[in-house]
Protein backbone atom coordinates (compact mmCIF):
# COMPACT_ATOMS: atom_id res chain seq x y z
CA UNK A 1 0.00 0.00 0.00
CA UNK A 2 1.11 3.26 -0.99
CA UNK A 3 0.91 5.99 1.64
CA UNK A 4 1.35 9.94 0.46
CA UNK A 5 0.41 13.08 2.90
CA UNK A 6 0.36 16.74 1.28
CA UNK A 7 -0.67 19.68 2.97
CA UNK A 8 -2.80 22.16 1.69
CA UNK A 9 -2.52 26.25 2.84
CA UNK A 10 -5.33 27.78 2.66
CA UNK A 11 -5.55 31.67 3.09
CA UNK A 12 -9.54 32.54 4.66
CA UNK A 13 -10.85 36.37 3.97
CA UNK A 14 -13.61 36.32 6.20
CA UNK A 15 -15.04 35.51 9.70
CA UNK A 16 -17.10 32.37 8.50
CA UNK A 17 -16.14 31.26 5.16
CA UNK A 18 -16.65 27.97 2.85
CA UNK A 19 -14.11 26.70 0.22
CA UNK A 20 -14.66 24.04 -1.75
CA UNK A 21 -10.87 22.07 -1.64
CA UNK A 22 -12.37 19.55 -3.94
CA UNK A 23 -10.05 20.19 -7.15
CA UNK A 24 -7.17 20.81 -5.12
CA UNK A 25 -7.72 17.35 -3.59
CA UNK A 26 -8.12 15.95 -6.81
CA UNK A 27 -4.86 17.66 -8.20
CA UNK A 28 -2.70 15.67 -5.44
CA UNK A 29 -4.39 12.58 -5.85
CA UNK A 30 -3.32 12.66 -9.66
CA UNK A 31 0.08 13.00 -8.34
CA UNK A 32 -0.57 9.84 -6.39
CA UNK A 33 -0.78 6.95 -8.71
CA UNK A 34 -3.10 5.45 -6.27
CA UNK A 35 -5.69 3.84 -8.14
CA UNK A 36 -7.84 2.34 -5.10
CA UNK A 37 -7.70 3.60 -1.77
CA UNK A 38 -8.62 6.69 0.25
CA UNK A 39 -7.87 10.00 0.84
CA UNK A 40 -8.29 11.90 4.35
CA UNK A 41 -8.33 15.01 4.81
CA UNK A 42 -7.79 16.39 7.84
CA UNK A 43 -8.15 20.35 9.56
CA UNK A 44 -5.53 21.01 11.56
CA UNK A 45 -7.23 23.90 13.81
CA UNK A 46 -9.70 23.73 16.57
CA UNK A 47 -11.45 26.94 14.96
CA UNK A 48 -12.14 25.58 11.26
CA UNK A 49 -13.90 22.08 9.98
CA UNK A 50 -14.46 19.90 6.73
CA UNK A 51 -18.05 18.91 5.34
CA UNK A 52 -19.23 16.95 2.22
CA UNK A 53 -22.00 19.12 0.98
CA UNK A 54 -23.48 20.51 -2.11
CA UNK A 55 -21.59 23.96 -3.06
CA UNK A 56 -24.32 26.04 -4.10
CA UNK A 57 -23.95 29.83 -3.31
CA UNK A 58 -27.34 30.23 -1.59
CA UNK A 59 -27.26 26.69 0.51
CA UNK A 60 -23.40 28.06 1.85
CA UNK A 61 -25.29 30.83 2.70
CA UNK A 62 -27.97 29.05 4.86
CA UNK A 63 -24.87 27.35 6.23
CA UNK A 64 -23.25 30.43 7.68
CA UNK A 65 -26.54 31.73 8.67
CA UNK A 66 -27.46 28.15 10.91
CA UNK A 67 -24.09 28.50 12.05
CA UNK A 68 -24.23 32.30 13.79
CA UNK A 69 -27.86 30.64 15.05
CA UNK A 70 -26.25 28.20 16.78
CA UNK A 71 -23.36 29.75 18.17
CA UNK A 72 -24.06 33.26 18.32
CA UNK A 73 -20.90 35.70 18.84
CA UNK A 74 -22.61 37.77 20.92
CA UNK A 75 -23.51 35.55 23.65
CA UNK A 76 -21.40 34.59 27.20
CA UNK A 77 -18.80 32.23 27.21
CA UNK A 78 -16.75 31.32 29.52
CA UNK A 79 -13.33 30.57 26.91
CA UNK A 80 -13.82 34.29 26.46
CA UNK A 81 -12.91 35.78 29.73
CA UNK A 82 -9.25 36.50 28.47
CA UNK A 83 -8.37 37.93 31.84
CA UNK A 84 -9.13 34.71 33.60
CA UNK A 85 -6.46 32.48 31.79
CA UNK A 86 -2.93 32.97 30.10
CA UNK A 87 -3.19 33.75 26.95
CA UNK A 88 -0.90 35.81 24.17
CA UNK A 89 -1.86 39.13 23.35
CA UNK A 90 -3.29 38.14 20.50
CA UNK A 91 -5.38 36.03 21.59
CA UNK A 92 -9.38 36.49 19.58
CA UNK A 93 -12.79 36.02 21.52
CA UNK A 94 -13.55 32.94 19.36
CA UNK A 95 -15.19 30.67 21.57
CA UNK A 96 -18.30 30.99 19.56
CA UNK A 97 -16.08 29.41 16.69
CA UNK A 98 -14.82 26.22 18.60
CA UNK A 99 -18.61 25.02 19.84
CA UNK A 100 -19.36 25.66 16.14
CA UNK A 101 -16.38 23.52 15.41
CA UNK A 102 -17.16 20.66 17.65
CA UNK A 103 -20.78 20.07 15.95
CA UNK A 104 -18.92 19.44 12.79
CA UNK A 105 -15.94 17.34 11.86
CA UNK A 106 -12.30 18.01 11.53
CA UNK A 107 -11.58 14.86 9.05
CA UNK A 108 -13.46 13.69 5.91
CA UNK A 109 -12.71 10.10 4.44
CA UNK A 110 -13.31 10.15 0.49
CA UNK A 111 -13.32 6.51 -0.98
CA UNK A 112 -10.65 6.14 -4.06
CA UNK A 113 -11.98 4.48 -6.94
CA UNK A 114 -9.97 3.82 -10.34
CA UNK A 115 -7.69 6.95 -9.00
CA UNK A 116 -10.72 9.34 -8.85
CA UNK A 117 -12.40 10.68 -5.71
CA UNK A 118 -15.70 8.56 -5.41
CA UNK A 119 -17.95 11.68 -4.27
CA UNK A 120 -21.82 12.17 -5.62
CA UNK A 121 -22.81 13.67 -8.42
CA UNK A 122 -23.61 16.91 -6.05
CA UNK A 123 -20.69 16.67 -3.56
CA UNK A 124 -17.92 18.65 -2.33
CA UNK A 125 -14.99 18.66 -0.08
CA UNK A 126 -15.63 21.46 1.97
CA UNK A 127 -13.26 23.66 4.72
CA UNK A 128 -15.46 25.82 6.80
CA UNK A 129 -13.13 28.41 8.78
CA UNK A 130 -15.12 29.53 11.97
CA UNK A 131 -12.45 32.36 12.87
CA UNK A 132 -11.35 34.04 10.04
CA UNK A 133 -10.16 35.98 8.29
CA UNK A 134 -6.65 33.62 8.55
CA UNK A 135 -3.93 31.20 7.13
CA UNK A 136 -5.10 27.40 7.29
CA UNK A 137 -3.89 24.24 6.85
CA UNK A 138 -5.57 21.05 5.64
CA UNK A 139 -3.31 17.83 6.38
CA UNK A 140 -4.37 15.22 2.82
CA UNK A 141 -3.28 11.61 2.95
CA UNK A 142 -3.74 9.43 0.02
CA UNK A 143 -3.59 5.68 1.26
CA UNK A 144 -4.25 3.06 -1.55
CA UNK A 145 -2.62 0.38 -4.21
CA UNK A 146 -1.26 1.51 -7.95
Amino acid sequence: MKIINEIIEIETDSSIGIYNVTPRIEEILKTTGIKNGHVTVFSRHTTTALAINEYEERLLEDIKVYLRKLAPEADKYLHNDLHLRDVPPDEPINAHSHLMAMTLSTSEVIPIIESKLGLGTWQSILFLELDGPRQRTLLIQCCGCQ
